[in-house]
């Protein structure tokens, strides 16, 4: 399956760009500076991925700036982690046939209450679902601007279950509910291209991601551990970190480690994750070392202590895995896709295959297999672009566009908000059916139940 040829080429993330450069958000005024942010997602602490990750460090962010921050989300009898911040939990049903996922059921009255209690300034919303939907409606209605974060390519997902004739139209649906939003958010300048191509938003805006230096890096490479798990010392450990999911590229991931070794290459899979199709994945490779889900300490040793990162999926915006294993000195394959595009610096610190096929992945793999110098020049320069990537730095962007986006807003008169549907043409110019006006390109832990 041959993957769109979209440019785009990794950029360092700036520590930070001050707001009034001319490449930064004007600046605001104190009634610009969201005060309370009401944050919707279809997930925040049952099951353990990189949107969740994401958010939780930036609920943490925020509060440490003074922002007060109430997050609505589905919640399960028992957690994957102690989450960051005071969670709503929100009524919900698990989705069918993924039952570890669940699906909001939108605003209950309950849930309601307290959003409109809570009187947030800013709504921030992670995936276009039932309750993404709800409360964009809700801030519709209250005039209360709303954003959303773009964290994964959901319309790509069906062509992994049989039902690709349906990506068109989810496409179109995500198309219509990112046009309501007063700004988008993605993780990469080629997720932003690609998205413009598709005419998704006519205003979107960087939401990079940052890695935690002090846990991913090269000291947490462990010898006796790769030993007790069973690697050789001549053997080439080929890692895979992630949900184990028919999108993440497991089919054709299996496909490239049976094919090196039909090639003779001593090479070993290391599985780091948890997820439905983990007994068929195991059964797949036998000869694999599955860890089940990995955190902290344990994570960062699994990434340090192998030797090559290997991601196959075309499904991420950004990344998280791949970035926190440049971090921990390992040079990359992967996809060339955009979730990977942003970071893997071709014949730098890694390759990007020219197709999904286990023909181009092998390929690929083969010369950091049979180059032991060459893969070391390539874990050195991961490292040393992972460096790029702070949390301090995008964290700190994204809440300067928070601002940008409400003193947008206040700039323009309450008398004007109520005015006919606009939509932003391709020139920048106003079209008819944009509801918005004024819009330009540009830890403490707590589960509250709905009746608190």
């Amino acid at each position: 399956m041959r993957q769109d040829q979209t440019k785009c080429e990794p950029q360092s993330i700036p520590q930070s760009i001050p707001r009034g450069s001319p490449q930064g958000i004007p600046q605001g005024t104190p009634k610009d500076i969201p005060k309370r942010i009401a944050l919707f997602s279809g997930n925040y602490n049952y099951v353990m991925d990189g949107p969740v990750r994401a958010l939780n460090k930036l609920v943490g962010y925020l509060e440490s700036r003074g922002v007060d921050v109430l997050v609505f989300a589905p919640t399960a009898k028992e957690p994957a982690f102690d989450h960051v911040g005071r969670l709503v939990s929100v009524p919900s049903i698990c989705v069918p046939g993924r039952g570890d996922y669940r699906l909001a059921l939108g605003l209950p009255s309950g849930v309601r209450e307290r959003l409109e209690n809570f009187k947030p300034d800013l709504i921030h919303l992670a995936a276009p679902d039932w309750l993404g939907h709800s409360a964009l409606s809700w801030a519709e209605k209250n005039g209360v601007p709303a954003v959303a974060s773009f964290h994964t390519r959901f319309d790509t997902y069906f062509r992994y279950y049989r039902l690709k004739w349906l990506e068109k139209y989810i496409t179109a649906f995500m198309r219509r509910f990112y046009h309501r939003c007063e700004q988008i958010y993605v993780p990469s300048p080629c997720m932003a291209d690609e998205l413009a191509a598709q005419h998704m938003s006519p205003n979107i805006g960087i939401w990079s991601r940052g890695v935690d230096h002090s846990l991913f890096n090269t000291d947490r490479r462990d010898t006796h551990w790769r030993q007790a798990q069973g690697f050789g010392k001549d053997e080439i450990v080929i890692a895979f970190v992630g949900r184990l999911v028919l999108e993440k590229g497991l089919g054709v991931f299996a496909d490239t480690l049976d094919l090196l070794a039909r090639r003779g290459h001593r090479v070993k899979a290391l599985i780091v994750g948890d997820g439905p199709e983990k007994q068929r994945f195991e059964a797949r490779l036998p000869n694999a070392t599955f860890t089940g889900h990995l955190g902290g300490e344990a994570l960062a040793r699994a990434y340090a202590s192998a030797d090559i990162f290997f991601n196959a999926s075309v499904t991420e915006t950004f990344g998280n895995v791949t970035l926190e294993a440049m971090a921990s000195g390992l040079p990359l394959v992967c996809a060339d896709a955009t979730g990977s595009r942003s970071l893997v610096r071709r014949g730098q610190n890694g390759y990007l295959a020219s197709e999904v096929s286990a023909d181009a992945f092998a390929h690929e793999l083969e010369k950091l297999i049979t180059q032991p110098a060459l893969r070391a020049k390539m874990a050195q320069s991961s490292l040393q672009y992972s460096n790029d990537y702070t949390w301090a730095s995008v964290l700190g962007r994204l809440h300067d566009q928070y601002c940008g986006v409400l003193e947008q807003r206040s700039a323009v008169p309450l008398t004007d908000r109520s005015a006919p549907p606009l939509r932003q043409g391709k020139t920048g110019n106003a079209e008819p059916g944009d509801k918005r006006p004024g819009r330009h390109k540009a830890g403490n832990r707590a589960t509250i139940s709905p009746a608190e």
